[in-house]
Order: C-alpha cells, then sequence, then structure tokens
C-alpha cells in the first residue's frame, strides 16, 4: 500500500490581487507552492501530483530538488476537476484502490510535518479516511444578505476543515465522479466523500496550517515559517 500526494495548483488566485497565480507568489525568496512541495518531500511518498494549468508559464522555472517522484498533471476548471484529473494519472501510473491519496493545498505551505504523520499514523487503518482540521474556537455569527447578524451559531461540534485530506483511492475517485457526473460542486474532497453516504475522520492540526488568500496571510506565512525554524 502507497501513499500518493495531490496538489490541484490550477488556479489563479483573484482575491491575491496579483497579476500571477498566488502560488509562485515569493516567500522568504522561495514561491509559495515550492516550500509546500518541499513539505511533503519529506514524507514517505510515492509520487506527487500537481495539477497545473495550460496557461501556466511559472512552473517550468521552479527549482526544484526533491527526491519524491514529481508527476504533473493538466488542470481542470476547478479544483476538483484538477484532483480527478491527478487521480486518473495515478491510477495510469500503478497507483491500487487501497493506496491513500493526501490531498493538499498549493497555499498551504506552513503545513507541519509532524501533522501530517499525525494524520497518516490516526488513519493507518481507516476504511475511509479524513482531514486535518482544527476545532472552532470564536462564536460563529450567520450573516444576512446585508452583512447584519441573522443568527449566532452554537461553535460546538465545529470545525474548520484544513489540508492535507487523505482517502483511499478507489473511495475519492468515485466519490469525485460522483460530483461530475451530478455537475455540482463542493468546497473540498471531504464533502465529495460525504455525498457518498461516508463518515471522515477529522484529526486536529495546528491553527498555523494556513491558507494564503489574502495578501496580508504572507506575512503571516512568514512569521509562521521563521517560528517553525526556531522551534
Amino acid at each position: 500500500m502507497n501513499y500518493w500526494a495531490v496538489i490541484p495548483a490550477a488556479g489563479v488566485g483573484k482575491r491575491m490581487q496579483q497579476s500571477y497565480p498566488k502560488q509562485y507568489l515569493p516567500l522568504r525568496d522561495k514561491p509559495i507552492l515550492q516550500h509546500t512541495l518541499e513539505r511533503l518531500d519529506k514524507l514517505n511518498l510515492a509520487g506527487i501530483a500537481v495539477a497545473i494549468s495550460d496557461t501556466d508559464s511559472y512552473w517550468r522555472d521552479l527549482d526544484l530538488q526533491l527526491s519524491t517522484q514529481l508527476i504533473q498533471v493538466q488542470g481542470g476548471r476547478e479544483r476538483f476537476h484538477s484532483v480527478f484529473n491527478c487521480l486518473e494519472m495515478l491510477q495510469k501510473l500503478g497507483a491500487q484502490p487501497q493506496d491513500w491519496v493526501l490531498v493538499h493545498d498549493a497555499v498551504r505551505p506552513c503545513v507541519r510535518q509532524a501533522d501530517i504523520e499525525k494524520l497518516m499514523t490516526t488513519l493507518a487503518t481507516h476504511s475511509v479516511g479524513g482531514l486535518l482540521a482544527l476545532p472552532v474556537r470564536d462564536t460563529m455569527k450567520r450573516a444576512d444578505a446585508n452583512n447584519n447578524v441573522d443568527k449566532t451559531i452554537c461553535r460546538e461540534g465545529l470545525w474548520h476543515a484544513l489540508t492535507p485530506q487523505m482517502f483511499r483511492l478507489e473511495i475519492l475517485k468515485t466519490a469525485l465522479d460522483n460530483v461530475l457526473s451530478k455537475e455540482e460542486a463542493v468546497t473540498d474532497d471531504a464533502q465529495a466523500v460525504e455525498m457518498l453516504g461516508h463518515t471522515a475522520k477529522l484529526v486536529e492540526g495546528h491553527a498555523d496550517n494556513i491558507k494564503i488568500t489574502y495578501p496580508q496571510d504572507l506575512q503571516l506565512a512568514e512569521l509562521f515559517l521563521q517560528q517553525q525554524d526556531e522551534n
């Protein structure tokens, strides 16, 4: 049984207000995506599949020195299309139905190796899979169309979904195929698996595993990386 990683990196990141995809923005003298790949390279993986857009002119300029097999895959229109394309490629390369697939956001460069290893260990004998997540600590408000408070939501039992999200290859591919056939959109892989009636396991990670979405997130990510180096 092997572990594979999938990184959907075909997005453009419009909310960063940059002229090029946010996964290539510099973070401590390296593109964000390079940090992410180097984190995954420290794991015992059979390969890392990266979904790249046809119009991506930055990928080939990355200075990557990885020990893990790197597989370039054509990106799709949405994130889940890219993940599905990667799974198809992994099957062509010999990945088995019960192999594990870790899907990780290209712009989560601060994920801790220890958290990923905790995810892998916790789910080692699980029949479906699960994801890194963080319990909600703040009071949650639901807004109306005018950003007025509509309702206060009880935070008990609520979690922030993080990545990696790790599932058996066959289950994840079937789940995404189901989404594609119904032409429904999902925001993460766990949602697709849930739609099949499966239950995913939540594994608590660290709050510094942020997704870089807005310009101010770059400074926060730099601070987290510096703190991790010091510890």
